[in-house]
């Protein structure tokens, strides 16, 4: 109870005080509450925190949103976060680099999934706690000691020239061979293709 009491003050105190002040300031707060006795009720512990982790999940969802991410990634993020908060009991300010750690290694373990799904997961939690830290809800980003993992580079085969010829031949319409001649020729994804209206594409004569 005492540490949730001290960082609580710190979160209140963090937009007005630079590093060597907040640690003084921790200091201080150990010193003089080390030998004091807290008694809380369990259903008046959350009210300590301003917002809860389902509410910092919406402002950052908010805040993606407004930059201009698709709605797909933003529901990737969203899924990522959510899941955090179900298997969690530790407010999102509290989380340390352990917690997080610890998450990650049985997320790996519990749904035997590869490396470049763990990291996936990995990136979105490091882009929200970096979002906590520059909104000031957090002094410092957990994340920042877990470094990206390192996963094998599949290196894609590209189609030969008989190989795109043989797609071409198979094309039994205008459309399908511009879209077969537009992918190859600028290396655009399906995603970005797909996306592109009539209205987009200048007609030149």
């Amino acid at each position: 109870m005492k540490e949730t009491i001290i960082k609580e003050i710190e979160q209140k105190l963090l937009r007005y005080l630079d590093n060597a002040q907040m640690e003084m300031l921790h200091r201080t707060l150990k010193s003089c509450l080390d030998n004091v006795t807290f008694i809380m009720q369990e259903d008046s512990i959350q009210d300590i925190f301003e917002y809860s982790n389902m509410e910092l999940i919406d402002k950052f969802i908010a805040s993606k949103e407004i930059e201009g991410c698709s709605k797909r990634t933003t529901q990737y993020y969203k899924s990522t976060l959510v899941m955090l908060e179900n298997r969690t009991d530790i407010h999102f300010t509290h989380m340390t680099t352990d917690h997080l750690r610890t998450y990650l290694t049985d997320y790996q373990k519990i749904n035997n999934c590869s490396k470049v799904s763990i990291d996936n997961i990995r990136r979105n939690l490091s882009s929200f706690f970096s979002w906590l830290e520059e909104e000031n809800y957090i002094l410092k980003s957990p994340m920042k000691r877990i470094h990206k993992i390192k996963t094998d580079k599949v290196i894609k085969e590209t189609l030969s020239d008989e190989s795109l010829e043989c797609l071409r031949d198979s094309c039994d319409n205008l459309r399908d061979l511009a879209i077969i001649d537009l992918l190859a020729s600028t290396g655009m994804r399906v995603g970005e293709l797909v996306n592109i209206n009539i209205e987009d594409i200048d007609n030149m004569k």
